[in-house]
C-alpha cells in the first residue's frame, strides 16, 4: 500500500513539475517527490506489513 502511495506521490511530483505549476514551498514538486521516497523507503523496509501473511492457518 505504501508502494502505491509513492507511485502517486511521484506522479503527482511530476505534473506539478511539467505543467509548471505554481505552487507554495511546501507543496513543491521536490517535496512531494521527498514525500515520495520516504514512503518507497517505509514499503521497502517492510513498514505497514502484518506479521500474518495471507494464507490460511496451519493446524
Amino acid at each position: 500500500m505504501l508502494g502505491l502511495a509513492a507511485a502517486v506521490m511521484f506522479f503527482i511530483a511530476f505534473l506539478i513539475n511539467a505543467a509548471e505549476i505554481d505552487t507554495n514551498e511546501v507543496f513543491a514538486s521536490t517535496n512531494v517527490m521527498l514525500l515520495g521516497l520516504m514512503l518507497l523507503a517505509l514499503h521497502v523496509a517492510g513498514v505497514g506489513t502484518s506479521w500474518r501473511s495471507g494464507r490460511a492457518r496451519r493446524r
